[in-house]
């Protein structure tokens, strides 16, 4: 009740931001009735929408505290307030949504099951060990809202019905559960099923059981999980992780590794404070960490680092309690499609590599994988960006209302703009598979659904074979952009630091389409968010194959030698040619000669994988960066020198070749060729941006590109720039990898459609 004496005001406020499906609105109404304040709070599609009335005294009181105690899952963009007519609220309410336009507030990430909840299974009668606990601060939530406002009729667990226990903890204000949208127990909400072989069960303790029995006797099994199917088995058993690598298809490629805690985890893999800040985090993502204790030989396949990550369902430490071993939870699809992610599709599409499944009943609407992400010079840098992450928008000072970017090929991601902010759709992955495409389609439609967005200028690459490419120009109605790969890479990493202005931008990569028709991908440029000049970048040398020569890198190593050296070579007796039949070095040699199939590329991701294959590393690829990972596991930190580099324009790659080549003359250890290159990147860069500052006075240095999820050449580059006294950008909440391109691709449109209509104005 107010005071009688005090002189009542009110207040409208709009908060904007990442606020809804976090707790925020119960966070509010006890904040608001601890400052004796009436009024409510509502969710809409603008944000969160708070009426207050009180003394003026109180209301400020409030306004200071609002942002300070927030949720730690929210995040707040900003607070929108103005004095209003007193109404005469008698006490302060949490209201029902509302929906006025279509302008949208932030959907929140899935959230990993927090501590008290974890507490609750163990003490609340109606929940012992119920697998699909949450409250306000935890739970799913993107994987399964079907549209906005955030209420449970909206998502997946509308045909849940609540039983009268969770109706009163969801209606009780002081309740951790009050609004839960997803609040469920053991009596009214979902549940699991094991099937293996013949035998099912739906008791939860003969799940765990069976399941544990199961990853001792070395099987595989097919467990549904947040955002769609994992593929388990035991990470200690080394004939368990090749079955799993036969079935799957996956030669190579490393995989993921969950462990029970974070005590076991530090056993194989050390951690710094940022990274177990990392691990820990809601957001709880794979963690790119160095190996120092051997996990089977299958699981790394010659790596220095593994992809560790902690439980972060229920079901993950109940099993993991239990079985006290790390297990292989690598994504539950067939190779290079997308994760299985209902009960029937799974069941089709893994029959083949397991008999064994643990299914539950909560559907997920949105497919969303794990998170990849490192830790380099204490910040944390997202590869992958999707559980935890995904649908977080970036804040711009741009309007990007109805962009639409596609993004690239690879490693695929779209963005749509809202208004001000571009919100990235969650990692789709490589859209030449058919089945991936159609996830890339479906996943585009939902967020115009979601966040009731209608297209009307679309952004693609300039590569005119990119399926991105093909759905942009298929849809009617819409302007349409083309932007150059590398500089979608650079605004990306601009548009992230909210920088709008001339910058150096690096961008290394692999394979990009240029402005020329020819492959870029070491490009030296002065860059803004509208245009870009290139001032430099490698020297030409052909591709023999195009994409063969990415899956054989000794493709690309020879042909940086007949360039180079022309048929001298020959005399060089360089071992990995040895290994290559000289049926296959003559049809190169052929192709070279005749410019069959050649197209030029100056792509730095090329050059490592020439160095790899020079090395013997890595003669062939079976999975996307292998080469230049193998190479970067190879470095010895204790040498420090480097080969010759040129300040010539184009970069002439020939001294570095000669470096190499008289090392492996004198039979030196591959891991000192190994770090001698990376050393090399890392001076040429620095030489090159220090003549770009001296000659155009800039001295904000922005890298990107997949060169720079390099570890090691980040961590050198940042650290050696910094000495020089640039500023240095680099991505770090969006991936360096072509992940980041759709967001590039729609701030560039943005700028350019901003300029365009001032110059109509003039």
């Amino acid at each position: 009740m107010q005071q009688k004496n005090t002189q009542i005001t009110a207040c409208h406020l709009m908060v904007h931001g990442l606020i809804q499906g976090v707790g925020f609105r119960p966070y509010v109404y006890r904040l608001a009735r601890s400052h004796g304040l009436n009024g409510y709070v509502c969710n809409n599609n603008h944000g969160v929408e708070i009426i207050l009335e009180g003394s003026g005294k109180e209301i400020k009181l409030f306004l200071k505290a609002l942002p300070k105690y927030a949720p730690k899952q929210a995040h707040i963009d900003n607070i929108t307030s103005f004095d209003m007519p007193v109404q005469g609220y008698e006490h302060f309410q949490i209201i029902k949504s509302t929906t006025h336009s279509n302008e949208i507030t932030n959907v929140s990430p899935d959230i990993a099951v927090c501590d008290a909840c974890l507490t609750d299974r163990n003490r609340q009668h109606h929940r012992l060990d119920y697998a699909f606990i949450n409250c306000t601060n935890c739970g799913p939530r993107f994987s399964i809202i079907q549209d906005i406002p955030y209420d449970r009729e909206k998502t997946t667990m509308h045909k849940f019905t609540m039983c009268n226990t969770c109706k009163k903890e969801y209606t009780t204000i002081e309740d951790r559960r009050f609004h839960a949208q997803p609040i469920a127990c053991n009596h009214c909400g979902p549940h699991y099923e094991a099937i293996s072989n013949d035998h099912s069960t739906i008791d939860y303790q003969e799940i765990i059981n069976l399941s544990v029995d199961l990853l001792k006797q070395g099987e595989i099994i097919a467990i549904k999980g947040l955002g769609g199917f994992h593929l388990a088995c035991s990470a200690l058993n080394e004939d368990a992780v090749k079955r799993l690598r036969t079935a799957k298809k996956r030669e190579e490629k490393p995989f993921a590794v969950m462990f029970p805690d974070i005590n076991t985890l530090e056993e194989y893999a050390p951690c710094n404070e940022e990274e177990k800040k990392l691990l820990q985090s809601w957001q709880r993502p794979i963690v790119l960490l160095s190996l120092r204790k051997p996990l089977p030989a299958s699981v790394t396949n010659g790596l220095n680092t593994i992809g560790a990550f902690l439980p972060y369902m229920p079901f993950h430490y109940d099993l993991l309690t239990r079985f006290r071993q790390p297990i292989i939870l690598t994504s539950g699809n067939r190779t290079d499609e997308p994760i299985c992610i209902n009960n029937q599709e799974a069941r089709l599409k893994l029959s083949a590599l397991t008999s064994h499944f643990v299914l539950h009943n909560r559907d997920i609407h949105n497919r969303v994988d794990d998170s990849v992400a490192m830790v380099v010079n204490n910040k944390t840098r997202l590869i992958r960006r999707a559980r935890g992450y995904c649908p977080e928008p970036v804040n711009t000072q741009l309007n990007a209302e109805g962009i639409l970017a596609t993004g690239a090929e690879l490693a695929n991601t779209f963005a749509i703009g809202k208004g001000t902010q571009a919100i990235p759709g969650q990692h789709i992955g490589d859209l030449q598979d058919y089945d991936t495409f159609c996830f890339y389609r479906e996943a585009i439609s939902r967020f115009k659904k979601l966040f009731r967005f209608s297209p009307s200028l679309v952004v693609h690459d300039l590569h005119p074979d990119y399926l991105s490419t093909s759905y942009a120009q298929n849809i009617e109605g819409v302007q349409l952009l083309g932007v150059q790969h590398h500089h979608a890479h650079i605004a990306a990493c601009m548009a992230e630091h909210n920088l709008d202005e001339k910058v150096i931008g690096v961008a290394f990569d692999g394979t990009g389409y240029g402005t020329d028709g020819h492959i870029w991908g070491s490009e030296f440029m002065l860059a803004d968010l509208e245009d870009f000049e290139r001032l430099n970048h490698f020297d030409y040398f052909m591709l023999p194959g195009g994409d063969t020569a990415v899956n054989h890198p000794w493709r690309t190593a020879l042909s940086l030698l007949y360039k180079y050296y022309g048929t001298s070579y020959t005399k060089m007796h360089l071992p990995f040619l040895e290994q290559i039949p000289q049926a296959n070095i003559n049809t190169v040699i052929k192709a070279l000669d005749h410019h069959i199939n050649t197209p030029l590329t100056a792509g730095a991701g090329r050059l490592f994988d020439a160095v790899a294959a020079l090395t013997g590393l890595c003669l062939h690829a079976s999975y996307h960066a292998q080469a230049p990972m193998m190479l970067e596991s190879a470095i010895n930190p204790d040498i420090l020198d480097y080969y010759p580099v040129t300040r010539a324009n184009p970069i002439n790659l020939k001294s570095i070749l000669d470096g190499i080549i008289n090392d492996i003359h004198w039979k030196e250890p591959v891991s000192h060729i190994a770090t001698r290159f990376h050393n090399t990147m890392a001076r040429l860069i620095i030489l090159h941006v220090k003549n770009i500052r001296q000659k155009y006075q800039v001295n904000k240095v922005v890298l990107s590109g997949g060169c720079f999820q390099n570890a090691w050449l980040l961590t050198k580059l940042e650290k050696e720039l910094l000495a020089d006294k640039f500023d240095v950008y680099t991505p770090a909440n969006i991936p360096a990898n072509d992940g980041g391109i759709a967001l590039g691709q729609l701030i560039i449109a943005a700028k350019r459609r901003n300029s365009e209509q001032k110059n109509l104005k003039q």
